[in-house]
């Protein structure tokens, strides 16, 4: 195995230690390639656990796979899957800027309609949970 030699070492770590330092001396140099996460809308820990419960359930239930989360500039969607291969069953979204006009949080259908919107995010979830109830033969 080829060893690199201890002067070609000590350069690479010189090198290491000035381009620290020079990034360190320009605080005002923005970082490439890395997004601030306040212009992204993002669920909040105790909302991803009110979504994620019911999801539990639908999936014990045998009704749901699979689920993927988007973050985008203006809104938050949680997609619902019944397999992984198919366009989302249901899409929780979240629009803050909707808050005065037509409520933060909405449930869609799989050809887009609003099932519920709501600005309480548990009241709105209820839509999900009724379609678990089924009559018993």
């Amino acid at each position: 195995m080829h060893r690199p030699s201890k002067g070609f070492l000590k350069a690479g770590l010189d090198l290491k230690r000035n381009a620290a330092h020079h990034i360190s001396m320009k605080p005002n140099n923005p970082i490439p390639f890395r997004h601030s996460q306040s212009d992204k809308v993002a669920f909040q820990r105790r909302e991803l656990g009110d979504i994620l419960t019911v999801y539990g359930r639908m999936v014990a239930a045998g009704e749901w796979r699979d689920y993927g989360i988007a973050m985008l500039k203006d809104v938050a969607v949680f997609s619902i899957f019944k397999r992984a291969a198919e366009n989302p069953i249901y899409r929780i979204e979240k629009r803050p800027k909707l808050a005065t006009k037509q409520q933060t949080y909405a449930v869609l259908g799989m050809d887009g309609r609003v099932l519920k919107r709501g600005a309480d995010l548990k009241q709105v979830l209820r839509v999900l949970e009724k379609k678990m109830i089924r009559a018993v033969d």
